[in-house]
């Protein structure tokens, strides 16, 4: 006679393709109705964590919370997609997943959404949300049958890694940036957010929720609203500068290609204002099926990522990004004089025009021509990155504008909109347009042991009634 504690597999192989034991798999675990029940709670949290990364990205001055939300945003976005798919396998039409599970547990992540300073937001989402999260996913692990319910398992599994590369990071963050003062004076706040997950019956529901007064809010007491205006922190000097155009350096056949280099990390790292702008399309579009908020997730994911590489790339060569002037102008002035259609037509104008020979192709080859194996690299993987954005705005950008042509012409026609304000901030003070690269360059050259050529060493044309476009360079489409 034999029984699950008995039982041996053929010559002692592991059990059940690894997933578990026969006795761990014996025992009956969660319902299909409980594990959905769980499992839609789940989606709620990392979809409400994705609108808060998003969200917040934009008005966030820190350079290195901006590219951690983008990409937090995005593996939240990708958990919702999966856990999507999951829910949608297991006898759920309707699946119901826009439903609020809890008022305790929206007011939650309302008071986060809100949180008025940086260091509430980190505590909010750090110390409380995502560890929440994170236990939950652990104890539906826990409870759940391994072999039935391997599919979830296997989300969830995937989905734990992720969160506690997350928590990991948000810690770290904390410690550099939250004063035991703020801890102090977000005790109470902190001590509310638990009240509320223990009202809600934790993330899950697994637990035995409270019942009593009506969940109260404290920062969300006031609506939150989207601030679309990007701010910086102190690094980043002379922010409306647009004193050396860096487009009209790289396309000049007469220059040659290491000082090429600089130009091309720098447009690298300036593109952090494409989260920036594209957090704003992201979190003003309503009412799109959740794919497109996957793919605007990734594309702006991939813009900071982008930046990364512009930062890393100058530390690699001996050169500190900080002299060179990372403007604003263009997230600001899209998000602030411009709708969210507009927003995407001039990312889609400006991507199909990176499609061309001359566009990221030619970077990748000044790259490669620089013999600096680390900027071959950054830009070989940025010229894949943009090919998939250029796809990602033909599916989600022409069929609302209706055919390709006429959303090219729209594109182009937004950017025109918002040409050059070279002038006007000049006259406001903001900026003279100061020009930074012959800094930048003898930086460099001193790092690579040798001589500024002269003709890169002189360069001095601005962005004047120019913008930062292959036609506005060079006259061609």
């Amino acid at each position: 006679m034999t029984d699950v504690k008995t039982y041996r597999s053929y010559r002692g192989l592991p059990t059940l393709a690894g997933l578990a034991s026969i006795e761990d798999a014996a025992k009956p675990g969660l319902s299909v109705e409980a594990c959905v029940a769980r499992l839609k709670r789940y989606h709620y949290a990392f979809m409400r964590l994705h609108e808060i990364f998003t969200a917040r990205i934009t008005a966030e001055p820190i350079y290195e919370l901006k590219t951690a939300f983008a990409h937090h945003a995005y593996l939240c976005a990708e958990h919702v997609a999966a856990l999507r798919q999951r829910i949608g396998e297991m006898r759920e039409p309707p699946l119901g997943l826009e439903e609020v599970p809890h008022e305790a547990l929206a007011i939650f992540f309302d008071e986060i959404l809100a949180a008025p300073t940086t260091a509430a937001l980190l505590l909010g989402l750090y110390e409380k949300a995502l560890p929440a999260l994170d236990a939950a996913l652990q104890r539906h692990m826990l409870d759940t049958n391994p072999l039935t319910d391997a599919p979830s398992n296997r989300v969830l599994r995937f989905a734990r890694l992720e969160l506690g590369d997350m928590i990991d990071f948000g810690r770290r963050a904390i410690e550099c940036l939250v004063a035991d003062k703020a801890f102090a004076d977000h005790r109470e706040w902190l001590a509310h957010l638990n009240g509320l997950l223990a009202q809600s019956g934790a993330i899950d529901g697994a637990a035995r929720a409270l019942i009593g007064e009506k969940p109260g809010r404290r920062f969300s007491a006031t609506a939150y609203v989207y601030d679309r205006v990007p701010n910086r922190d102190e690094r980043f000097q002379d922010v409306w500068n647009q004193g050396v155009n860096a487009e009209s350096f790289l396309y000049n056949p007469e220059l040659p290609a290491k000082p090429k280099t600089l130009m091309m990390l720098y447009k690298r790292l300036r593109e952090i204002d494409v989260p920036e702008m594209m957090a704003s399309i992201i979190a003003e579009t309503k009412g799109k099926t959740w794919d497109y908020y996957r793919d605007m997730s990734r594309q702006l994911w991939d813009e900071a990522r982008h930046a990364m590489m512009g930062e890393v790339g100058f530390v690699a060569l001996g050169v500190d990004w900080t002299k060179a002037r990372i403007t604003v102008n263009w997230s600001h002035r899209l998000n602030t004089e411009c709708t969210p259609i507009e927003r995407h037509a001039v990312l889609y104008f400006i991507e199909q025009g990176l499609m061309t020979k001359t566009g990221k192709r030619y970077e990748w080859e000044v790259g490669v021509e620089s013999g600096i194996p680390l900027i071959a690299t950054i830009q070989d993987y940025d010229w894949a990155d943009e090919v998939l954005h250029a796809q990602l705005g033909r599916l989600w950008y022409i069929p609302v504008i209706g055919e390709w042509k006429k959303a090219l012409e729209y594109g182009d026609q937004c950017w025109s909109r918002i040409l050059s304000n070279w002038q006007a901030v000049k006259d406001q003070g903001l900026t003279q347009h100061a020009n930074w690269w012959p800094d930048i360059y003898v930086q460099a050259c001193q790092a690579w042991g040798e001589k500024p050529d002269a003709a890169a060493l002189a360069f001095s044309e601005t962005y004047e009634g120019a913008r930062a476009d292959l036609k506005g360079v060079t006259g061609s489409a």
